[in-house]
């Protein structure tokens, strides 16, 4: 999975829409939303729109490369700022409609309809009461904030005015808090609470060593002020000092504290036992938004259930296969432990040993891609381990490379210890998916398409992007991989993962499936955890829906291959239909079927 990292506050809280998850990676130097483009027409009224998003959703600009609004944060919590994004969307909508579609060329037809899905998504989002859960312990601008201030994210410290500008936000987040508190209070009258066990892991967030502390020198906040500049003047050096100890002492912590005595003394009193959100009024529009939303498809959450079961059952008989080839006896339940605990398994003493098989893999499939893909990024690409500050935590992820190349594509992973890194964890798979051709050229060759307006280079749609993704694991034997049973084993985890989610998250929110059930299931299924299980229930119970778009957007990418492959025949070429598949960017799944049928409708 890519990174998800919240800057963009008014897709979080608001309308918890598609294009929430991409922030990060598509973090570019250049000014993304620069003065509008004064041409007339379509791409005028993009331009135009770009602008003013950019206005409404300063942190998301300055993800973006946009940092003419680095100082500001909104108060996104409030009804003044949810009418304002309304009427916002709508008169976008209105002026959208205004023109003959017919009458367009190709790519500005497909410009017009998303750009109507998502206007028309994020009005419909508007209209859900989520906003009375303006956090929580998976996302929420408590977290956002702390990836932005610590000097290690988005926004810049190189400049004098660029730590000015910072206090500015701290100053909103104050204003923030206050209004979320407000908001959760709300919510507990209305019976619009969050489950028990997520608050539970939501008190000590909101009181971390390195966020309540009563030395400022502590503080993750500091971190700016510990990489001061050397050219900074001295009396900046003793102004900002000072400036950021009082920031962090007078607003950061009573903010943060503040936050996590309402949530201890008043919240966790009234949360609820349920684990699905069905169980709060209005819940099932919710969880309908939200599935429509992250899916962008029209399947219900019934249909979805099934092809998770039918999904599970099918890699479990693959699996099993597997399992007899290399000769094991035990069941599967034991075959999984046995890749988890078997030394063999485990053969790294040191990180850089860890980095180069996964070099290894890339230049395994290096020559099979040039059969593959006819365009691939210019942007440069690295493999890189994991910094120790964060690595106990994190995950092994994507971060996409800077639009004018500043900044290379870079893969991270994680190696706390490397005696410890599992071969069968799915390596290959996990290289498919992350970077190459997975998340590296899908987010590359959208960033790098300056033909394309904007709102779509900076796009994201989780279910054709991890769909896209996931559907490049599956071309592992093609790339020359998956050779060893005990890596293509661990290939089958991965997606048998993905097709678990299917079933848990809609038994959690449409099928009174428990917190419980859900992870009794999970671990019944694949090798995982206990805690590892937890950990991912307790995000489909914080983020309804966001895990179904994986399988979804895949199945759908290997559906529309089957389909031209067999239209075709000998005129189907797998390397032009990769290219067209990325050539446009993201795009909710209906829109890519309908450019796929035209370009197919062409050979």
């Amino acid at each position: 999975m890519k990174k998800i990292a919240l800057a963009s506050l008014v897709a979080a809280a608001l309308t918890t829409a598609c294009n929430q998850t991409k922030t990060t990676e598509t973090a570019g130097t250049e000014a993304a939303g620069a003065s509008a483009d004064s041409t007339k027409g379509l791409p005028g009224l993009f331009a135009s729109y770009w602008e003013q998003q950019s206005h409404l959703d300063p942190m998301s600009a300055t993800a973006q490369g946009d940092h003419r609004f680095d100082d500001q944060l909104p108060n996104d919590g409030t009804q003044a700022y949810r009418d304002t994004l309304r009427s916002f969307y709508q008169d976008y909508l209105t002026r959208l409609e205004k023109f003959d579609r017919a009458g367009l060329g190709d790519n500005d037809k497909i410009s017009y309809d998303i750009f109507k899905y998502e206007m028309e998504q994020r009005l419909a989002g508007l209209k859900l009461n989520t906003w009375m859960l303006p956090t929580n312990q998976f996302w929420g601008l408590p977290l956002t904030l702390g990836q932005y201030g610590s000097g290690e994210g988005n926004q810049p410290f190189k400049t004098v005015k660029d730590y000015d500008n910072w206090l500015g936000r701290v100053r909103g987040y104050t204003v923030w808090t206050d209004t979320a508190i407000a908001n959760f209070r709300r919510g507990m009258k209305a019976g619009l609470v969050l489950p028990r066990t997520l608050v539970v892991k939501m008190i000590p967030q909101m009181r971390g060593q390195d966020i309540v502390v009563t030395d400022p020198t502590k503080s993750l906040y500091y971190g700016p002020i510990s990489r001061l500049p050397k050219e900074f003047s001295a009396a900046d050096k003793l102004r900002l000092t000072e400036a950021y100890k009082k920031a962090i002492m007078t607003e950061l912590v009573p903010s943060y504290r503040k936050l996590g005595d309402f949530l201890e003394k008043e919240y966790l009193p009234q949360a609820r036992t349920s684990s699905g959100i069905s169980a709060v009024p209005g819940g099932a529009e919710i969880y309908k938004y939200y599935v429509a939303n992250w899916t962008t498809t029209s399947k219900t959450p019934a249909e979805l259930y099934q092809t998770g079961l039918s999904e599970v059952a099918r890699i479990r008989g693959e699996m099993e296969r597997v399992k007899n080839e290399t000769g094991y006896k035990g069941d599967l339940k034991a075959f999984f432990e046995y890749l988890k605990t078997d030394k063999k398994f485990m053969p790294y003493k040191s990180p850089n040993e860890v980095l180069d098989a996964f070099r290894k893999i890339q230049t395994t499939i290096d020559p099979n891609l040039q059969k593959m893909f006819g365009r691939t990024p210019k942007t440069k690409f690295e493999i890189r381990e994991t910094e120790k500050f964060r690595e106990a935590s994190a995950s092994a992820e994507y971060n996409g490379g800077a639009p004018d190349g500043s900044r290379p594509g870079i893969f991270y992973v994680p190696i706390p210890d490397a005696s410890k890194f599992n071969t069968t964890s799915g390596m290959e798979s996990l290289f498919l998916h992350e970077a190459i051709p997975g998340h590296h050229y899908q987010t590359s060759l959208q960033q790098e398409s300056t033909a394309l307006p904007k709102f779509r280079r900076f796009a994201w749609y989780g279910a054709m992007g991890e769909g896209w993704a996931l559907y490049c694991e599956s071309l592992g034997k093609e790339l020359g991989l998956y050779t060893d049973p005990y890596q293509y084993m661990g290939a089958l985890g991965d997606e048998i993962h993905r097709a678990i989610r299917l079933v848990v998250d809609t038994g959690l929110h449409t099928r009174d499936m428990t917190r419980e059930q859900a992870i009794d299931y999970m671990m019944a299924n694949e090798a995982i955890s206990r805690d590892g299980a937890t950990a991912e229930i307790e995000r489909y119970m914080a983020i309804p829906g966001q895990a179904l778009s994986y399988k979804t957007g895949a199945l759908k990418i290997q559906e529309l291959r089957a389909k031209y492959s067999k239209q075709l025949g000998s005129k189907f070429s797998l390397s032009n239909f990769h290219d067209e598949l990325l050539k446009d960017g993201v795009m909710p799944l209906a829109v890519l079927e309908t450019k796929m049928d035209a370009w197919a409708a062409k050979q």
